[in-house]
């Protein structure tokens, strides 16, 4: 990858703040960095920190996204309910819109998130607000 395909964007979550990071154990972020960051070489915009759900898992696994089994040649245990994930903006919107979103973290969502999905849309499946 150039340089420019490695740059992160600024790491600002949806509230305008520092961005949290989502999750270390599992390991995630496009990055693996623990965070939602992104930036040019993240085509799938892992912008969304989530918490995951059996629904979700069983509807990304329909889908053919499947993210409940291990695939230990990519160093990937398999999600199970409970652990946060950063999860592509647009896989999260479908979800949305067929009522199977998982809630998600927005202190450790990024802010690119904000091009695909309006914060009001994003608050109602948030778990870090009054």
């Amino acid at each position: 990858m150039s340089d420019k395909e490695l740059t992160i964007d600024p790491s600002l979550n949806v509230l305008g703040e520092d961005l949290k990071p989502c999750s270390t154990s599992p390991v995630t972020g496009f990055f693996r960095d623990g965070c939602c960051n992104t930036g040019a070489a993240d085509t799938g915009k892992h912008t969304v920190c989530c918490i995951m759900t059996k629904e979700f898992l069983a509807f990304s696994k329909y889908i053919g996204n499947d993210l409940s089994t291990p695939r230990p040649e990519f160093h990937f245990a398999g999600l199970k309910e409970g652990d946060r994930w950063c999860l592509c903006v647009d896989r999260w919107l479908q979800a949305h819109q067929e009522d199977a979103a998982p809630h998600i973290v927005l202190e450790s969502t990024h802010k690119n998130a904000l091009r695909t999905v309006p914060l009001e849309v994003l608050k109602r499946k948030a778990v870090d607000i009054n």
